[in-house]
């Protein structure tokens, strides 16, 4: 029986093949040439005299938990986000699983002046045009479905177009071809992707095998101060968080509390 992980890519196949019918890589590349330049997601991830850097998620639903807000207006709560602090937005852009929409890239841009992450499931080269063409700063790109030398190729051409990239691992062999592949920014999710059940521990446990130098982000599971505070100590330079925020009944308070502020 196929893992959540497995159907979602299966799928994404799919789609980028209808996208790239529909729009070739020319097409992207004239609508990305007169974009600004994308924003700085690994600079964001270390700001100076913080404890922590936030990436604040919009996020609507997923699969292992459902809809999450099923009013959530996500340009309004990014919006909120940026008003309050956030170093960084991540926007889930999958429509069929996470109720997402690659449209809300754009919207949310104006919006806001902190870097854009794509939150997708990236396996081609196409994607990154889409995503700058689209208005994002950096992408998602995910260790585990990433065969061969794909993780590098994408490294690069994302590079190469100036996008950040947010590289997850869940193993410690995954977070090898990450270093491997020269990652910059190095994300550990709690949340194992073949059955969507989520630990903290999992970054306590990969974050000694990660040498000085890459940005560590750990993403999923977060929903208080002593959490965060766990895998900062341990050395994480970032949290990301979704579910947290999206069904907090006050936004800025928990946004004070997941960046370690005083209240």
């Amino acid at each position: 029986m196929s893992t959540i992980l497995e159907r979602i890519v299966v799928d994404k196949r799919a789609e980028v093949a209808a996208g790239k019918r529909a729009a070739s890589r020319a097409d992207l590349e004239r609508r990305g040439a007169g974009l600004a330049p994308a924003r700085d997601f690994e600079a964001a991830l270390r700001p100076a005299g913080a404890p922590v850097a936030l990436v604040a998620e919009v996020k609507k639903a997923s699969p292992s938990r459902g809809v999450l807000a099923a009013g959530l207006d996500p340009v309004a709560l990014a919006g909120t986000y940026g008003r309050h602090g956030v170093h960084a937005i991540s926007v889930l852009t999958d429509q069929k699983y996470f109720q997402g929409h690659l449209d809300l890239l754009g919207a949310i841009r104006p919006r806001v002046t902190v870097p854009l992450l794509r939150k997708d499931f990236t396996i081609d080269e196409w994607q990154l045009w889409e995503s700058r063409a689209a208005g994002a700063d950096a992408v998602l790109l995910i260790v585990s479905i990433l065969d061969g030398p794909l993780l590098s190729d994408l490294l690069a051409a994302a590079k190469g177009l100036g996008l950040g990239a947010l590289v997850e691992c869940h193993t410690a062999g995954e977070v090898d071809r990450a270093l491997s592949a020269g990652c910059r920014v190095l994300g550990i999710n709690n949340r194992d992707l073949a059955t969507f059940e989520t630990r903290i521990e999992t970054t306590l446990e990969l974050l000694p095998l990660i040498p000085p130098g890459p940005t560590v982000v750990s993403e999923s599971g977060f929903f208080t101060a002593d959490q965060v505070r766990r895998v900062v100590d341990a050395g994480a330079h970032a949290v990301l968080v979704g579910e947290g925020l999206v069904r907090a009944g006050d936004i800025a308070a928990k946004i004070r509390e997941l960046t370690l502020r005083p209240s």
